[in-house]
């Protein structure tokens, strides 16, 4: 963006932050203090937040679609991409064809020509499906390979779609079980810390659970981790993990598709991660 008058000097945004020249047209290393209440500051510095929270909203949007498996009208896609914080979220994914099989890479949205990509030959082709898929990296058979292409043709996504982890469910899965005690018993000294992980990883807390909800197939699935709802400086640990429905509905392990049980066994693994490792390390 260009240069605006305050009082004796000029400032602008780069890179996300208020930038000063003098008179003279040289820059200098910060923005004196006298300027701090100029309205053309002020105004830079707001802007400056907004952009930051839509470049996050455009990445958490984006990443929501891939989760909840939600399709997205080609209209869309292309009416956003002209937005650098949109185009940022949404380069170099992988997405699907109409036959559901990998189509290639995300290089371009235009309403008229479609979709721009990079196929898996390394050709720039151009698909223009009424509906774009963003696929969760679980259902990619060949996500270690397509990893490894991205990196070869020098890809980044801003978005966590190839860089993800993902969890696979066991074939030798009890059919009876309730839970999956693999992450359980992870050991904080207080309440309020496993509180304010789960906050801080994007989870909702909602009756002593850490909670994911998505949706797979249609239908709302929840996956929790109970971390408990008492005194905030009581000492606490990690529960099992368990899933239901969207009426609350306990379900089996077994009876939830791959990307719930991914994003539940993700979570539940985030959140074990900070336990106490200094505690543990004492015990052995």
């Amino acid at each position: 963006m260009g240069w605006v008058t305050a009082g004796d000097y000029e400032v602008t945004l780069d890179a996300g932050k208020v930038v000063c020249r003098n008179a003279a047209g040289r820059r200098l290393k910060s923005v004196p203090a006298k300027l701090a209440d100029d309205p053309a500051v002020v105004g830079l510095r707001q802007l400056a937040e907004w952009l930051e929270r839509h470049e996050r909203q455009c990445l958490a949007d984006v990443e929501r679609w891939m989760v909840h498996s939600l399709p997205v009208p080609l209209a869309v896609i292309a009416r956003v991409w002209p937005d650098p914080a949109w185009q940022s979220a949404l380069r170099d994914l992988v997405v699907t064809g109409p036959d559901g099989g990998v189509a290639g890479f995300l290089r371009d949205a235009d309403l008229d020509r479609g979709l721009g990509l990079i196929d898996l030959d390394g050709d720039t082709v151009r698909i223009s499906p009424d509906l774009v898929r963003i696929p969760h990296p679980v259902l990619l058979d060949d996500l270690e390979e397509l990893r490894e292409f991205a990196v070869e043709l020098g890809l980044e996504q801003s978005a966590q779609q190839l860089t993800r982890g993902v969890w696979h469910r066991p074939g030798g899965l009890d059919a009876e079980a309730h839970a999956v005690e693999e992450y359980a018993g992870g050991v904080f000294k207080e309440l309020r810390f496993l509180h304010a992980r789960a906050t801080q990883l994007g989870y909702r807390v909602r009756g002593g659970d850490a909670v994911c909800s998505l949706r797979e197939d249609g239908r709302a699935v929840e996956a929790r981790v109970w971390i408990g709802d008492y005194e905030s400086y009581a000492e606490t640990e990690t529960g099992p993990l368990t899933f239901a429905d969207g009426s609350g509905r306990t379900l089996r392990p077994g009876q939830v598709g791959p990307v719930a049980w991914s994003e539940g066994m993700r979570m539940a693994a985030a959140l074990y991660a900070g336990r106490d490792i200094e505690d543990e390390e004492k015990a052995a």
